[in-house]
């Protein structure tokens, strides 16, 4: 099991005044006026955070929450905190695979925990949202929270344009006749199954920020404006995903369009064929029988039944031509 890597951070009056502190100070620190604290957890075990649970008087439920990894972003409200949870996104545009891992924290009146799994997240995005909103910092935990979401949702964001531009790829491959069908089915599905992933991730978000930003909460006035642009951001990031299915699924249905009128295409080519190769075989048929015949046992005969075979294979190839079908 990964060993639990833990960072602290110390603002008094929204001014960051320590920084990797013992862990031991934080009951202290978190009692002092003036002081906002943040511990992060990365792959913690259980028993670190059911210890600092009791400490904090953490719900059991969240913690449960906080260290499954397949939950869905939600935002809960207990008697003493907060308990959010998102997911970070990232997609590789080389090999289209699509990673994410689950962002947990909980929103104490001065303290703000994290927990996440110790894989390719980078918590310094978050941290460096953080240095470059300072001013925001004296507005309390709510900042704390509103900048993790940012970035996550941002996130987000880059991963549902990478997406679509991938989609417009897909849609440019359709009419291209050297692509191949199976490939391009192979690429269409992977990015379905990505964006069932997206959408799972992105779609409650709404609830998430929702609950943070909600009326009748304890968010500063000051900080509102930038919980309402993160709602604007998590709006058009479910209505862009939205609207990408819909092109998936187009792309989809016009794929299998294109094959089966491909696939009529040669079905005539191939009927026609068959029509003029019956020709020769109907007329050498007929001068085959063993009966008489007009120019029986005779050159004439050869040679009209050659006249008769290029007539009229040459008249149903001319007919075939102006049907389209050749």
């Amino acid at each position: 099991m990964t060993e639990a890597v833990i960072r602290t951070r110390l603002w008094r009056d929204g001014v960051l005044a320590k920084e990797d502190f013992p862990f031991e100070e934080l009951s202290e620190l978190i009692c002092e006026p003036g002081c906002m604290v943040w511990v992060d957890l990365q792959a913690p075990d259980p028993a670190r955070l059911a210890a600092l649970g009791e400490e904090l008087s953490l719900d059991k439920l969240a913690i449960e929450d906080a260290v499954a990894h397949h939950e869905r972003p939600k935002a809960s409200r207990y008697a003493t905190h907060t308990f959010l949870t998102a997911r970070a996104l990232s997609l590789d545009r080389a090999s289209g695979e699509l990673c994410d891992v689950q962002v947990s924290a909980f929103v104490l009146k001065q303290a703000f925990v994290t927990v996440h799994a110790g894989e390719w997240f980078d918590i310094d995005t978050i941290v460096a949202r953080w240095d470059e909103n300072a001013e925001l910092m004296r507005y309390g935990v709510k900042a704390l929270a509103w900048g993790m979401l940012d970035v996550l949702v941002d996130d987000q964001f880059e991963v549902v344009q990478a997406l679509d531009d991938e989609i417009e790829d897909l849609e440019d491959l359709l009419f291209d006749q050297g692509n191949g069908a199976h490939q391009l089915q192979r690429r269409t599905f992977a990015l379905r199954k990505s964006l069932v992933r997206v959408r799972r991730a992105v779609l409650p978000m709404r609830e998430v920020v929702n609950t943070l930003a909600r009326r009748d909460s304890d968010v500063p006035a000051e900080l509102r404006p930038y919980l309402d642009d993160l709602y604007d951001h998590v709006l058009r990031a479910t209505e862009w995903t939205e609207s990408l299915r819909d092109m998936i699924s187009s792309v989809f249905e016009t794929n299998l369009s294109l094959q089966d009128s491909r696939l009529n295409t040669i079905m005539k080519k191939l009927t026609s064929y068959t029509a003029l190769i019956a020709i020769p075989t109907a007329v050498t048929g007929f001068y085959g029988q063993n009966v008489p015949y007009p120019g029986f046992g005779h050159h004439s005969g050869f040679i009209s039944s050659v006249i008769v075979i290029a007539v009229l294979a040459s008249a149903l190839y001319l007919a075939f031509r102006r049907a389209g079908w050749l």
